[in-house]
C-alpha cells in the first residue's frame, strides 16, 4: 500500500490571488498556471498574490520557446509542464532554462504509454492524463488507472483527469511504485479558474491523515 503522505498535491488553473492564498494554506505542494488562449482557467494577468512556499508550476501546449522563458522569468517558475506535441529534444531545451519539466501524455489505451519511451532521458516527471478529442486535458474525465499497470518507464509520474471529491477510495487502493503525486483541478471549481475551499480543504485533509 501507498505511503500517501509523501505524495505530491498538485493544484492547477490558478487565476486569483485570494484563492491562490488559500489554497496554497491547505499545504499543497504544487499550483499549476496555465498559458494556454484555448483553455478557460488560462492567466490573462498575473495574480495580485503568488504562492510563497508552493511550487509555482506553467503549463503550456505548443509554445514558442522564447515565451516559455519569458514566463518563468515573470512568474518565477520552478516547473513547466507541457500539454503539446513537444519533442524530446524540446524538453531538453527547456529544462535548460532551469526549470523542471513534466511531459502529459493522454491515454485511452496501453499502447498510448509507448509515447513516453523517448522522452525518458529529459522529463523530470510524466503527466497522465485523458486522452480527449476536443482539448488538452480539463475534461475533468478519469481515464481507467488500471493502465498504468503496463507503464514500465522509469520517470515518476503524476495521476490526472477527472479526481474529485469522491476519489478517496480510488487513490487508497490504486499502487504503483513510480506514482509520485496527483493533479487536481476542474472537479475542484466553483467556477473556471476558481477552486472551492469547501470541496478542497475537507479532500486535503482525507489524502493527507490516511495512516501509513
Amino acid at each position: 500500500m501507498n505511503t500517501y503522505r509523501t505524495l505530491i498535491i498538485k493544484v492547477c488553473g490558478m487565476t486569483l490571488g485570494d484563492n491562490i492564498r488559500d489554497i496554497e494554506a491547505l499545504g499543497v505542494d504544487w499550483l499549476g498556471f496555465i498559458f494556454f488562449d484555448r483553455s478557460p482557467r488560462c492567466v490573462r494577468q498575473k495574480p495580485s498574490l503568488m504562492p510563497q512556499r508552493a511550487r509555482r508550476v506553467g503549463v503550456f501546449v505548443n509554445a514558442p520557446l522564447e515565451e516559455i522563458r519569458a514566463r518563468i522569468r515573470e512568474y518565477s517558475l520552478h516547473y513547466v509542464q507541457l500539454h503539446g506535441d513537444e519533442s524530446p529534444s524540446f524538453c531538453l531545451e527547456v529544462q535548460a532554462l532551469g526549470v523542471g519539466v513534466i511531459k502529459a501524455f493522454p491515454l485511452s489505451e496501453a499502447v498510448d504509454l509507448e509515447a513516453t519511451i523517448p522522452y525518458e532521458e529529459c522529463c523530470n516527471y510524466y503527466l497522465f492524463d485523458t486522452k480527449t478529442a476536443q482539448q488538452r486535458g480539463g475534461s475533468g474525465v478519469r481515464f481507467n488507472w488500471q493502465l498504468l499497470a503496463a507503464y514500465r518507464g522509469a520517470t515518476p509520474f503524476l495521476l490526472s483527469g477527472g479526481i474529485g471529491p469522491e476519489s478517496l477510495d480510488a487513490l487508497r487502493n490504486f499502487e504503483h511504485p513510480l506514482w509520485a503525486g496527483i493533479d487536481l483541478n476542474s472537479r475542484f471549481e466553483s467556477a473556471p479558474g476558481v477552486k472551492a475551499l469547501p470541496l478542497l480543504a475537507p479532500f486535503i485533509h482525507n489524502l493527507k491523515s490516511y495512516p501509513l
